[in-house]
């Protein structure tokens, strides 16, 4: 009797319906995070997490992610139709920027055709780097920058002032760009702030910052 009762339960099992897989689209994607449209919810998933779907994200790059559903993993591309529907009602030049695991957001760039990687400080009022980031960049800002000083955490620093003929973030392109060269090692990385962010249209959906140009 037990043996019977024992199969049946075990029929019934095999028998259940397996969950439905969600439906997936990629609206953007990143370095182990990627943002999705799962059964129609808009949702940002970083490596490791799983939805409430039961939606886990293995890897993801600029080019696609690796996703898995009930042990089957996929990959995944931008989805052809929601990045045209984007596109269509975004500005020709955005850009998309997702937080770190500290909340900082980077984002490539470019000073003067040299290729570099931006900290976003909205606190900053001018684009800020150090001495030896001002040399690798060929800114002759001694002879050419006007003399300031910057009131920081650790006291007075003295500072150039120079113009940056043309700054890009992703393909936003703004001219004419007013930084400040700190004659020491300080800051760390080169700071994008407000000479920058001030001529561009910011806005931020959740953890998201997008950045666009402005006419």
């Amino acid at each position: 009797m037990y043996r019977l009762i024992a199969r049946a339960f075990l029929l019934l099992l095999l028998c259940a319906p397996a969950q439905a897989e969600p439906e997936i689209a990629i609206i953007a994607l990143f370095r182990n995070a990627v943002l999705a449209r799962i059964d129609g919810k808009e949702q940002m998933l970083r490596a490791g997490e799983t939805t409430a779907q039961g939606v886990r994200l293995i890897a993801a790059d600029s080019k696609e992610a690796v996703l898995e559903f009930e042990g089957v993993r996929r990959t995944y591309t931008l989805n052809a139709a929601i990045s045209d529907s984007y596109q269509d009602a975004q500005t020709p030049h955005t850009v998309t920027i997702a937080p770190d695991a500290q909340g900082i957001y980077w984002v490539n760039g470019s000073i003067k055709g040299f290729q570099v990687k931006f900290l976003v400080d909205t606190g900053a009022t001018l684009i800020s780097m150090n001495r030896t980031h001002a040399r690798r960049l060929n800114l002759d800002f001694k002879h050419k920058g006007e003399p300031a000083i910057s009131k920081t955490a650790s006291g007075d620093d003295e500072v150039y002032v120079v113009m940056l003929d043309k700054v890009m973030v992703g393909d936003i392109q703004v001219r004419d760009v007013r930084a400040a060269v700190h004659d020491s090692e300080f800051p760390d990385e080169i700071l994008l702030g407000n000479s920058f962010l001030q001529q561009v249209s910011m806005h931020r959906e959740g953890a998201l910052m997008t950045l666009s140009d402005r006419f």
